[in-house]
């Protein structure tokens, strides 16, 4: 007799909601003995769960591997660094430097473009949590149009990393080089290939659509809480009708005719 023979279908359901899916691969040897159609299904859809979770578990090792190599060399304190907000019409570029400890581990850190609202906000939580230190740049589009925003977006890079309490020894950085005495090095598509820039785009995104919220109280005309500021047909038509907010920049709606 197995450990489910006694129990319901919906009673085996119950118990396995309560259970942590590390436990699943000892529980499956169990499931599959029963001779229950319903729970052999059950076994099915636990084991393609656990599939999955390690998947994550080799892709997460994967997206370390370039942190891994420095930690391996003695380094302790990187920061990782990324920008969001580069794009769009309205709104501030929003950067985050962020120094994690080296056994933080969140499944599921991407490029937070790949990654849901719902688990961008969970996952922020955590890794600010797993954080030794973190910091938040933040430049207006006032300074993105006197500047450009290429150089407005190294601009708050190099202001979050002046608020830093811990300074670390080495940053990773997505796609740009910054001017800073820490070493740095820059890496190509590094939101998707590095674990601690995909941890600060997803903290610089839930900051600045948590921004973008705020703004869309003031101007609600524009949808800035769901377009985030961005180009789309219905913000674009907004601009064409109200014309421009204090917060819009002048330099990216010009070629609309405003």
């Amino acid at each position: 007799m197995n450990s489910f023979d006694n129990m319901t279908v919906t009673a085996i359901k119950e118990y396995l909601a309560t259970k942590d899916l590390q436990l699943y691969p000892d529980l499956i040897v169990d499931l599959k003995k029963d001779p229950r159609v319903a729970v052999k299904k059950i076994a099915e859809s636990l084991e393609k769960k656990v599939i999955a979770r390690n998947k994550e578990v080799d892709r997460i090792v994967k997206m370390k591997s370039i942190e891994a190599s420095y930690y391996n060399k003695g380094i302790r304190t990187i920061g990782g660094m990324d920008e969001v907000g580069r794009g769009p019409l309205a709104g501030p570029v929003v950067t985050c430097v962020l120094i994690l400890k080296p056994d933080s581990c969140c499944l599921y850190v991407n490029d937070s473009k790949k990654v849901s609202k719902k688990n961008r906000e969970i996952l922020c939580q955590q890794l600010i949590e797993d954080a030794l230190d973190y910091a938040i740049g933040q430049v207006d589009n006032e300074i993105i149009d006197a500047l450009n925003i290429l150089n407005a977006t190294k601009k708050a890079m190099t202001d979050s990393l002046s608020s830093l309490t811990v300074k670390p020894e080495l940053l990773l950085i997505d796609a740009l080089r910054v001017d800073t005495e820490i070493p740095q090095k820059s890496i190509i598509h590094g939101d998707a290939s590095s674990y601690a820039i995909a941890a600060a785009s997803i903290v610089a995104k839930v900051y600045r659509d948590n921004l973008m919220q705020i703004y869309h109280e003031q101007y609600p005309e524009y949808g800035f809480d769901h377009n985030m500021g961005y180009g789309t047909a219905e913000h674009i038509k907004a601009l064409q009708k109200y014309g421009p907010t204090p917060i819009h920049r002048r330099s990216f709606i010009k070629n609309l005719g405003l």
